[in-house]
C-alpha cells in the first residue's frame, strides 16, 4: 500500500467553502482517506476516537483555534506525533513563532494551489 493510500488526513476549518477547497486539493492528489471538522474542539474529540496521521487546520476558528488545537494534540501522549500543518491567510511572525514553539510541522498561506499544498504535505509525511 502506498503512502498516499494509507495516509489519514483531517481537515479542520470553520468555513465550508475552505474545507471543500482543501478536500478538493487532497482528492486531486488522490488522497481519499480524509475527514473534516468545523472547529478545533470537535476535531480533537474525533481524533481521540478515530486517529489520523495529519491535520490540516485553519488558524482562526470559533471554539478552539488552530494553535489551541495544536497545543492540545501535542500535550496528549496518544496524539503528540500527529503531523500538523497550519493554514492561515495572515501568517504573522507571532503566529509562526508560537506554532513552531508548539511543534507545528509546517504552515501554508491562503490562497494556495494544489501543487503548493502537495509540496507542503510532502515536507511533513514524505513523497506522495
Amino acid at each position: 500500500m502506498s503512502l498516499r493510500d494509507a495516509l489519514k488526513v483531517m481537515v479542520v476549518d470553520d468555513m465550508p467553502t475552505s474545507r471543500g477547497l482543501i478536500v478538493q486539493s487532497l482528492e486531486e492528489m488522490k488522497i481519499w482517506n480524509n475527514t473534516t471538522e468545523n472547529n478545533g474542539q470537535s476535531a480533537l474529540e474525533r481524533i481521540g476516537k478515530q486517529p489520523v496521521h495529519l491535520v490540516l487546520s485553519d488558524m482562526n476558528m470559533p471554539v478552539m483555534d488552530g494553535l489551541e488545537l495544536l497545543a492540545k494534540l501535542r500535550s496528549n501522549r496518544l496524539t503528540k506525533g500527529v503531523g500538523f500543518i497550519l493554514i492561515t491567510g495572515n501568517p504573522t511572525a507571532e503566529i509562526v513563532a508560537k506554532g513552531k514553539a508548539l511543534g507545528m510541522n509546517n504552515m501554508i498561506k491562503k490562497p494556495f494551489t494544489t501543487q503548493q499544498l502537495k509540496a507542503c504535505i510532502e515536507q511533513v509525511v514524505g513523497r506522495l
